[in-house]
């Protein structure tokens, strides 16, 4: 089986205990030589300020590739580069850019007067500049928002014609829903790397929760097989063998890059990376 290309996603701390928990992540996965990192951006914005600091923060302590995710949520045009520029400037070259999720108890989206109206104008915006390699999120089951799946298709298509080089998926649960979503691509004139994201079990209550309001459909054997492996305590070798399992399922169907939701928990993604063959290659030093 061949060795995949690997890149995590991270959460910026909200506290002094969740600051020491990103670090462990970060020293544990760094040996593993992640393509690059991504840094999230919360709902509406609110984690503006933590996500920008904790990009420099990185890009500085650890000479990772870093990817700082971008909203178009609860801000001006200006505001929104100014931020970019200020990414630019800790010496980030890489931009995750995404319309954002609407502010905690909002009905839906709503763009700021003077702000971004979707997530093309953000990536045409930031392709201007010239100065970033530019991602966007996709979708392999149907957006909650979207009419339909192909209404989906033909949006990731408008935002790699805007200047986008690479997609990241929403995580699903079997290999042939990516399957399906990447022909579909192919059918639409998509020619851009679509990488799809795994999220290792951590909880499964916790991300049954998140599955059910993003619309990823949940096979009925994975109830199932949680359910008894969670009275056996035994979910966390279960969550290790599905995520490699899917991992392999698709490495075998032609993926090269996998990109790891790893919800600042790094166990589990560790293990799932050195059962795939991705080995520890150098030690990270001078993290403070």
């Amino acid at each position: 089986m061949t060795t995949p290309n690997i890149s995590f996603e991270f959460f910026p701390p909200k506290s002094l205990e969740a600051s020491f928990r990103l670090w462990d992540t970060i020293h544990t996965l760094a040996p593993l030589s992640p393509r690059f990192v991504s840094v999230t951006y919360g709902a509406g914005g609110t984690t503006r300020e933590l996500t920008r600091e904790a990009v420099g923060t990185l890009h500085n302590a650890t000479g990772l590739n870093v990817a700082a995710h971008l909203t178009c949520v609860e801000a001006t045009r200006e505001e929104t580069l100014a931020i970019a520029d200020s990414f630019h400037q800790a010496g980030v070259r890489e931009i995750v850019a995404l319309r954002g999720d609407p502010p905690k108890g909002a009905a839906g989206f709503t763009p700021h007067a003077d702000g971004f109206t979707n997530s093309c104008e953000l990536i045409e915006a930031l392709a201007d500049t010239g100065k970033f390699t530019i991602r966007v999120g996709a979708y392999p089951e149907k957006h909650p928002e979207a009419a339909d799946q192909n209404a989906d298709i033909d949006w990731l298509k408008r935002k790699i014609d805007s200047g986008a080089t690479e997609a990241i998926t929403q995580f699903f649960f079997e290999a042939d829903t990516f399957f399906r979503f990447r022909d579909a691509c192919v059918k639409a004139g998509i020619d851009a790397p679509i990488i799809p994201g795994v999220l290792p079990i951590e909880n499964w209550a916790g991300v049954r929760k998140f599955a059910t309001s993003c619309g990823t459909s949940i096979p009925a054997w994975l109830d199932e097989t949680f359910d008894k492996a969670i009275r056996d305590n035994r979910q966390d070798l279960l969550a290790t063998a599905l995520a490699t399992e899917l991992c392999s399922e698709l490495i075998e169907g032609g993926v090269e890059d996998l990109h790891f939701y790893t919800l600042n928990r790094p166990e589990l993604t560790r293990d799932v990376c050195h059962a795939l063959g991705v080995a520890p290659k150098v030690a990270l030093r001078d993290v403070a």
